[in-house]
């Protein structure tokens, strides 16, 4: 009798351990996800504000200072290198979240590669996205994206650039979160 009890109880406790791990990871896991996944107005509307200000004086505006400045991921350089510039500095994913920076991979239809920032996560399958020179030298705002990749990994996306109509599939390498990685040394 007296085992019977003690290995419910071991049983219990260990369930109870069990369960007390678990919520704390998922806590923990929510915590780093708020933190990097926020857009933040005045980034945005300091990055819509210095293209402005370049076009106003003749000025080509780009879609690298404009992601850098909307999203706060200091990478430098074409955007087909940020994907793996960010390596080891920022946290990558391959699921979008509102404020990370969508990384387009260089093709021959881009061979520079594209950076954009996720304005709004409205599915699993769509977001919106913001960013510059997608329309030669202008800022575009919260336009829309579909997922159609086959393995739902953001792989491969269509952009709406014309009203009602989503173009040609883009490759896509990942979103890159503004959030530092801790030093490794």
């Amino acid at each position: 009798m007296k085992t019977t009890t003690l290995r419910r109880t071991g049983l219990r406790v260990g369930l109870l351990l069990a369960a007390a791990l678990f919520t704390s990871a998922c806590a923990q896991h929510r915590r780093e996800e708020a933190v990097a996944s926020r857009l933040d107005p005045a980034l945005l509307q300091h990055a819509v504000s210095e293209a402005k200000s370049l076009r106003a004086r003749g000025g080509r505006v780009w879609c690298v200072p404009f992601a850098r400045n909307a999203s706060g991921v200091e990478i430098r350089g074409n955007a087909e290198t940020w994907w793996s510039q960010a390596a080891g500095h920022y946290l990558r994913g391959k699921a979008p979240r509102q404020g990370a920076v969508m990384a387009f991979s260089g093709t021959r239809q881009l061979p520079m590669g594209h950076v954009a920032v996720v304005s709004k996560v409205i599915s699993e399958r769509e977001i919106t996205i913001s960013h510059a020179n997608w329309k030669r030298n202008q800022v575009s705002l919260d336009m829309p994206v579909i997922d159609i990749s086959e393995k739902n990994d953001w792989s491969r996306v269509r952009v709406m650039s014309v009203p009602g109509n989503y173009g040609r599939p883009y490759k896509i390498d990942g979103f890159i979160l503004a959030q530092n990685l801790p030093d490794a040394g």
